[in-house]
Parts: C-alpha cells; structure tokens; sequence
C-alpha cells in the first residue's frame, strides 16, 4: 500500500541542515528545563505512604480522586488495586506519621463511601526510590549501548553512531518537554522511555536496509542521492506505521484517565520526535560521519571499486 508517491524525490538530505537546528534548538530547550525545573518524580521514586483500601460494593474511582483533590491531598495517586473492590492510594512524604496520614485519607474517603475499609498501610523509603531510578536510568543506557552494538554488526559502525545519537536525541527532547510540562515521572513513564526506544530504532532499521539494498543497485549515484531515495521509498511504510501508533496513543491521552496520562503522553511525544529523527537525523549524521558507497558493500566488491569512485556520480 503506497499512500506516498513511489517516484518521489524529495531531497531529505539537502534539507539535513535544518533539521540539525530543529533538534539543537528542542535539545537546548530540553536541557534547560532539565536544568531549572527537573523532573516531577512521582512516588516510585520519591518514597510516601501507600494506602490500600477495600470497597465491599465496588469503587469509583474518579470519584475517589476528586474527594482527595478537595480534601487537599492533589498530588495523591488512587487506582484500583487487582479488583474493582480495591483501591491503591499513594500519597508524597508529608512529615506525619504514617498512620496519622491514613486515617485522613479514610476519614476523607468514609464522608463518600461508609462502607470503605482500611486494608493495610506502607511506607515507601526515598532510597527505595532512588534505586529504582537509578536502575531505570542503567536500563536505558544498556538499551543505547545494546542498540550501538547490534546496528554495528548488522550494518556499519558508522550507521550504529547515527540511529544511537538520533535515539538518544529522542529520549532527551521527550524527557525534556515531561520536565516543561511537569508530567508525573514514575514507572509507567518510564516503561513509555524504554518502548520509545524500541520503536524507535525499529523505524530507523527499516532505512538502513533500504540504504544497503541501494547501494549495490544505484552506483552511479552518490551517497546523498542513495540515502534520499531510501527514505523516500520507504515514507509509505513510515507514514502508516507512525500514523496509526499516533491515533492509538491519542485515545488513550484521550480516554485513558489520569492512571495513563503520562505514559500515554509521553509516547505520544515520542512517536512524533522518533519519526521526525529516523527520517531526517539517523541517516544523515551517518553520512557526515563519512559513510561511503564501499561501507555498505560486501568486502568482494569493496576491492573492485576504486575510492575515487566512491562518490563519484
């Protein structure tokens, strides 16, 4: 199905340039944020009092967090905990004693529902948090480096630099607009992170093996000609691809209530910038990175093709 011209010759690489200072531009922005506001750790990370709740005739949860909102408790965090009879109430260290802040949240949630009981009550320490963090970042740095080798043994080291440089572009502009929009970072934002990279080097991977089809077929073109033809044969894909993973992660910033704003959100914003990055950053830092007709070729025919010719139209 080719709902983009198959003939197409849009000159991708000619217009590298101003991507480069799209994304310098959404990087320093990024980096700012990360810089003056930081991130708004959720409680996975930060620690708090964990409340556990049971509803003998069911829960409504909207209803619960819009009690604890007007009782003061705004950056509570309430979902249902296996069964629609459980709730899972998560709440930031106050300075109170734990047992003090669970009877409030009970005393809150009884003027709704008398028949709402106290289950169990836990306290999450900060270092917890900080583990999980910090686990989560080693994660991330194990997928890149992961990323960086398997590219470079299936392709070339060179496109390796580029698709691991363009996905971490990715994850440090997402990163930082959940910084500028002060989105909740807890696990289920993080799990968005580490999908973000998968798909977003899937697409990547999908130019490169076009680009290394065209190599040997188009050798009386030069590299920025080979590279352009393969993005451009392969947008119809890219288009339907991202488009239809777009609406999903609409309906559920839409639809999926406040338990799923943020990871939906977050991979809404990285469905956008991966795109944007597969089509006009990864290929092109690896040809400014000095990608050569004979890189992508196999060593038989590297030897019959002499460096002059090369780039040579």
């Amino acid at each position: 199905m080719n709902i983009f011209p198959p003939d197409a010759r849009f000159d991708f690489f000619g217009t590298r340039f101003i991507a480069y200072a799209v994304s310098v531009i959404l990087l320093l922005m990024a980096a700012g944020s990360l810089a003056t506001k930081g991130l708004n750790l959720g409680l996975d990370f930060t620690g708090g009092v964990v409340v556990e709740l049971g509803y003998p005739g069911g829960a409504d949860i909207k209803s619960i967090r819009d009690t604890l909102d007007e009782e003061g408790f705004e950056q509570a965090v309430a979902q249902l905990f296996g069964s629609s009879e459980s709730v899972l109430v998560r709440l930031p260290p106050t300075g109170e004693s734990q047992s003090r802040v669970a009877d409030q949240v009970l005393t809150a949630l009884q003027a709704q529902a008398a028949d709402v009981v106290m289950r169990r009550v836990e306290y999450v320490g900060p270092s917890v948090g900080k583990e999980l963090l910090n686990a989560g970042g080693l994660a991330l740095l194990v997928v890149l480096a992961g990323i960086l080798v398997y590219v470079g043994f299936r392709f070339q080291l060179r496109l390796a630099a580029g698709a691991t440089l363009a996905l971490a572009h990715d994850l440090v502009v997402v990163l930082g607009v959940v910084s500028l929009l002060g989105i909740r970072f807890d696990l289920t934002v993080l799990a968005a992170f580490l999908a973000l990279a998968g798909y977003s080097i899937n697409d990547t991977i999908v130019v490169f093996d076009r680009l290394r089809e065209n190599f040997p077929k188009m050798r009386k073109s030069i590299e920025s000609e080979v590279m352009n033809r393969s993005i451009n044969q392969t947008m119809s894909r890219t288009i339907i691809t991202s488009g239809t993973t777009l609406f999903t992660a609409l309906a559920l910033v839409i639809f999926g209530g406040d338990a799923l704003y943020g990871f939906s959100l977050t991979l809404l914003l990285g469905i956008i910038v991966g795109t944007f990055s597969s089509i006009y950053i990864a290929s092109a830092l690896s040809m400014d990175m000095g990608l050569k007709r004979r890189d992508m070729l196999k060593i038989d025919d590297r030897e019959r093709i002499r460096p002059a010719e090369d780039s040579a139209p």
